[in-house]
């Protein structure tokens, strides 16, 4: 099993930069296939990106490509979402998962196996 704790959520304004970090501990981490998800107010979770064992394959949301950027750093047991001009359609809670698999059906259900508790990610107009 693994624990998921995001951080670096926050305030931002329109067109800010916010870069997230969830730290995995427990098992291997590098076992484990990591994932972004964020859920709006009113509205359903949705995928946003994910990246594989070590790091080699990333895949996006495509109203997230060239905006969000996931990376991993395996010794620090940490993945990062870095998103860049951020607007007021970006509020949500972001939530990071992990999953065994590396499966884009897994992730664009959002059937990933473990989740963290997510944090508040706010763009002020």
């Amino acid at each position: 099993q693994v624990q998921l704790v995001e951080s670096g959520g926050g305030l931002v304004q329109v067109g800010g930069s916010l870069r997230l970090s969830c730290a995995a501990s427990g098992r291997t981490f590098s076992s484990y296939s990591m994932g972004w998800f964020r859920q709006a107010p009113g509205k359903e979770r949705e995928f946003v990106a994910a990246i594989s064992y070590s790091g080699g394959r990333t895949y996006y949301a495509d109203s997230m490509k060239g905006r969000f950027t996931i990376s991993r750093d395996n010794a620090k047991n940490t993945v990062y979402l870095e998103m860049n001009s951020l607007n007021p359609e970006d509020t949500a809670v972001y939530y990071c998962a992990a999953d065994v698999t590396w499966s884009r059906v897994t992730m664009t259900s959002g059937r990933m196996l473990y989740w963290g508790k997510g944090t508040l990610v706010t763009v002020s107009p």
